[in-house]
């Protein structure tokens, strides 16, 4: 049988458009798919002719590969990855690499990697985004695991990436989950992204009454500016689509309720457990956990009543200032995926170069966008940067856009109209640029019930204090202050 590069199982349209990719770029790639005819459909249709090589068993794919083989997982996250794993183990020998390209929760990535090594085997866990499209002509892929492992496959990934100024969007991230662990932050990115153009659309939609044909006008004239991204452009294509059957746009035909696969969550989770305030992000979790009530937001609608949600002012200038609010309002979803970065980092010892990061995700991937070359620059020149908040570049974006975003976020509640990652991500700026914030009111009344203790403004920092509000209570304390 021919020796082919590299091979990939899973063959969904994801899997089958990263091995046309691989073809095309002078690879050759053996496939399997659980269900053979799905194998044999894809060979003689769109792979037919091509150094494509259909296999129909575990066995017969691994004999297909040069040594040492190289094999990607293209299949569903959770116990469907173990059990593929299981089957090829046998089959495998020392130094063989496998490589979850899917979007496996990174701890789980962790435990294979693990695992696999002590069996003698090489582990990846790669993230992979850019959907369809981006699998066909270029992802952009965040591997984790052993260097040396990523180097078995960084000619075949660095052929197939996306490229942007001449760089292709893929680098080694880090060891064990740590691919996995950048793709999911960069999805909690995208469901704040997504969920703040979701409310720039409703704002303009509702309150300012817009029609499909205009938000099309708009968002391909913001496409042009600051705002250009890939999430803005296909925003400004969906307006425009027709449904053949009714006539109706597309976009009013879909019933209001989204759905998700978890990744976002599962950094919301995990900011949680660090106590990094993720809160544009998680509220765009929690927009789509309410969005899924829909039988109770209907009833709900019928008993509960609020303003009149109609903007009477200057349309053109509240269209500009809906602009500069989402703007500032992304800048605040992508210093927080980031700052979480940074204490997975240090939590984990991922090691993570961010500048690094920042490129990869500018083409490619999903939440690809003009001001990820801004990121980059900013992380390559101050590697340990705390906050993107503080960049002289990005703390001028939102100063001047400071007024507008208010206004914004002002009137929506005026109006009615929910806009929770866009008001999450004001109120994170505010607290961030709060040099005293209530804590102290919280520290009181937990030390009040609790006898939780405090620390002191004129006392060194560290020391636990604790005041008997009650009279009763004595020195006895819960536990000593936590921050």
């Amino acid at each position: 049988m021919t020796q082919n590069d590299i091979g990939l199982i899973g063959l969904a349209v994801m899997g089958q458009n990263l091995v046309l990719n691989m073809e095309r770029n002078g690879f050759h790639v053996s496939v399997f798919n659980r269900t053979g005819s799905k194998t044999t459909k894809f060979v003689e249709g769109t792979a037919a002719g091509k150094n494509i090589t259909a296999t129909y068993t575990p066995e017969e794919l691994v004999a297909s590969l040069k040594r040492p083989r190289k094999i990607m997982l293209m299949v569903k996250a959770g116990g469907a990855v173990d059990a593929v794993i299981a089957e090829l183990k046998p089959l495998l020998e020392p130094g063989d690499l496998i490589v979850d390209g899917g979007n496996s929760f990174f701890q789980d990535t962790e435990r294979r990697s693990a695992e696999l090594e002590a069996e003698g085997l090489r582990y990846l866990g790669m993230g992979v985004s850019g959907g369809e499209e981006g699998a066909l002509w270029g992802p952009s892929m965040m591997p984790g695991g052993h260097q040396d492992a990523y180097g078995l496959v960084q000619p075949i990934y660095e052929a197939i990436a996306a490229i942007a100024e001449g760089e292709p969007c893929v680098t080694y991230i880090g060891p064990r989950g740590a691919g996995h662990y950048v793709k999911m932050v960069h999805n909690g990115i995208e469901y704040g992204d997504i969920q703040l153009i979701s409310e720039a659309y409703d704002i303009l939609h509702r309150g300012l009454g817009l029609s499909n044909a205009e938000l099309h006008e708009v968002f391909s004239k913001w496409n042009e500016g600051v705002l250009q991204s890939y999430l803005i452009e296909i925003a400004a294509n969906i307006f425009t689509e027709i449904d053949e059957e009714s006539g109706k746009y597309v976009l009013d035909l879909i019933l209001d309720k989204a759905g998700q696969k978890g990744t976002g969550k599962w950094a919301s989770q995990n900011a949680l457990e660090f106590g990094v305030p993720t809160t544009a992000i998680t509220e765009a979790v929690f927009a789509r956990g309410l969005s899924a009530f829909k039988d109770e937001r209907v009833a709900a609608s019928k008993v509960l009543s609020g303003p009149d949600a109609h903007y009477e002012g200057d349309r053109q200038a509240f269209i500009d200032a809906v602009s500069d609010a989402l703007y500032a309002s992304k800048v605040i979803s992508y210093a927080q995926g980031f700052a979480l970065l940074r204490e997975a980092s240090k939590e984990y010892k991922y090691d993570l170069n961010y500048g690094e990061i920042a490129r990869i995700w500018r083409a490619g991937c999903i939440i690809r966008a003009v001001f990820l070359n801004d990121i980059t620059a900013a992380y390559r020149a101050q590697p340990e940067l705390a906050n993107l908040l503080v960049v002289p570049f990005f703390r001028q974006a939102v100063a001047c856009r400071q007024a507008s975003w208010r206004h914004v976020v002002g009137t929506a509640i005026e109006l009615g109209i929910p806009v929770p990652a866009m008001s999450a991500a004001l109120a994170y700026f505010d607290g961030y640029r709060s040099e005293r914030l209530p804590a102290n009111m919280i520290q009181a009344l937990r030390d009040y019930f609790g006898a939780h203790t405090y620390e002191r403004v004129d006392k060194p920092g560290g020391e636990a204090f604790h005041t008997n509000w009650t009279g009763h209570g004595g020195d006895v304390t819960a536990s000593t202050y936590d921050a």
